[in-house]
């Protein structure tokens, strides 16, 4: 299990296999991949878009839920999806014999979702091969107001216990996951470039497939990131969705041969254990 800036992570991607991005502290995650069994415990799915390696294991995901007696699944998926989806889950009632009950909700770019414990979700339009969302995840914080800056932490304590309101409530976005993408996506949404944690998709690193295919694809290029690499402000960045093509040894080479001095220290890599 991975912890980034206090966000614990248990996820699995691999470019056109599988991508499942939990996380456990908010009962949730991103796409389901081909449903691994820890992905069962969460109810909620933000899914992305409709690729066999994100949405592959809906069925079984709701059908072992139902099996341990646990709530009824969530499935937030893209309104060009969710008639589709739906059809799908009566094709394997019908075939399974079995209830499979599940919320099937529609949403899209402009929606509010809330997720609990006063967090929201905010899809946002991932440019890619077919229809696809990312997601940004907004909670609330606190913030000193700028008059009280650069005051020491005892001062600040001692002026609030005088009853001076020395911060504000704010909305930041805790984390941003993109889905598969192509670059752009940066560059369109500030809450990718801001997000306290950015999940972001990063399929091809070398010459073994350059930019112009991997655009073609619907995915991101590593030159792409490196050539944009002052646009990202997040406290970290983990990299998934690496094509199979490359070995664990061969990820770590070159994304560490390839990225300046401003995201190295930030960037975590998603590998397969």
């Amino acid at each position: 299990m991975l912890k980034l800036v206090g966000i614990h992570l248990e996820a699995s991607s691999i470019g056109g296999l599988e991508t499942c991005i939990e996380v456990p502290d908010w009962g949730l995650c991103f796409d389901i991949g081909r449903c691994p069994p820890t992905a069962v415990r969460r109810q909620r799915v933000l899914f992305t878009h409709a690729h066999m390696d994100h949405l592959g294991g809906i069925a079984m995901h709701c059908a072992t839920r139902e099996l341990m007696a646990l709530p009824t699944p969530i499935y937030h998926v893209p309104r060009e999806n969710a008639a589709d989806i739906a059809a799908l889950f009566e094709v394997w009632r019908r075939l399974d014999r079995s209830d499979l009950r599940c919320e099937i909700l529609p949403c899209g770019p402009g929606d509010r979702i809330p997720i609990g414990g006063g967090r929201v979700a905010v899809p946002f339009r991932s440019p890619h091969r077919v229809p696809c969302q990312g997601y940004a995840i907004e909670g609330k914080r606190r913030k000193l107001l700028p008059e009280f800056a650069g005051l020491e932490g005892e001062e600040i304590r001692r002026l609030r216990q005088q009853g001076v309101t020395v911060s504000e409530e704010v909305d930041v976005v805790e984390l941003a996951f993109t889905g598969d993408t192509v670059i752009d996506v940066v560059e369109r949404e500030a809450a990718v470039r801001t997000a306290r944690l950015l999940i972001m998709e990063v399929t091809f690193l070398d010459e073994r497939v350059d930019v112009a295919r991997a655009r073609g694809s619907g995915h991101v290029h590593l030159d792409e990131v490196v050539e944009r690499a002052e646009l990202f402000e997040n406290e970290a960045i983990l990299f998934t969705h690496f094509s199979a093509r490359y070995s664990p040894g061969e990820v770590r080479r070159i994304v560490s041969g390839r990225l300046p001095d401003c995201l190295r220290d930030r960037v975590h890599l998603l590998l397969p254990t």
